[in-house]
């Protein structure tokens, strides 16, 4: 199984030593049940925040059971401190079940990923985007109802909040991606662009959308009074969305 470094551009030169040296420890682990590992998210689009954003993993095997699983428990207890998500094992067959079922995610994972050892099971890859529509809108409804729940959880504290947000809006994100597509539009790398661009096109405020982006990435800090306003904002703002996306038609012509 060839782990030949393979660099990754924008991402900083320590993370990616750290990727190298868990891809080696990885194959000495596996050996040939390792038929791909890819890396995908924020480490491939250029966004990644050291310190604050996660190394996310797919681990494509030729098959698993829970001795492979509690394998891999020992690898995690080590990588996980350098922010190496749990992986997505899949075997080649999984893959384009699950693809087939969650669109939205593998449509992300094919389109930003970079092979870090063994294959690259994204070429001459489909996936099915009939039910993107219903996908997107799905993941938005449930997501309203998350947010709010886990408010309640967190006690409405401006500390809680102030973590809430940047959660929701990095797993929002994917959802504006899919609604891109649904419009026909380009898929932007950029956060920024992807709500400017999404706010523009079903003409929607969507400036707390991008506030809570400045505020994932250490870029501004809200007082005390403008962390429930922030709140209240971007949930109207999350509910005006999943509205909008719902009255667009499945080709998502308008």
């Amino acid at each position: 199984m060839g782990t030949a470094e393979r660099s990754i551009e924008g991402l900083p030169g320590n993370i990616q030593k750290l990727l190298q040296a868990y891809v080696k420890e990885v194959a000495g682990v596996f050996g040939t049940q390792m038929e791909g590992l890819l890396l995908y998210g924020s480490a491939v689009r250029g966004e990644f925040l050291p310190g604050r954003s996660n190394l996310n993993i797919l681990l494509l095997v030729s098959s698993y059971d829970s001795a492979l699983l509690k394998q891999y428990s020992a690898l995690h207890r080590r990588w996980n401190k350098e922010q190496i998500m749990v992986p997505l094992f899949l075997t080649e067959e999984e893959l384009r079940m699950s693809a087939a079922v969650f669109p939205l995610e593998f449509l992300e994972i094919q389109e930003q990923h970079r092979v870090l050892g063994g294959r690259d099971p994204f070429i001459g890859f489909h996936v099915n985007t009939d039910r993107l529509k219903e996908a997107v809108v799905q993941g938005l409804a449930s997501h309203v109802l998350r947010l709010r729940q886990r408010y309640v959880e967190g006690g409405g504290g401006d500390e809680a909040t102030t973590m809430l947000l940047p959660l929701s809006i990095t797993s929002t994100l994917p959802l504006l991606r899919g609604i891109q597509r649904l419009l026909g539009r380009p898929v932007l790398s950029r956060s920024d662009a992807v709500i400017e661009d999404v706010a523009s096109q079903l003409k929607l405020d969507l400036q707390s959308f991008l506030d809570t982006w400045l505020l994932k990435r250490g870029q501004i800090s809200p007082g005390p009074s403008e962390v429930p306003r922030l709140f209240d904002r971007y949930m109207q703002a999350a509910a005006a969305l999943t509205l909008a996306v719902e009255q667009l038609p499945q080709s998502g012509q308008r």
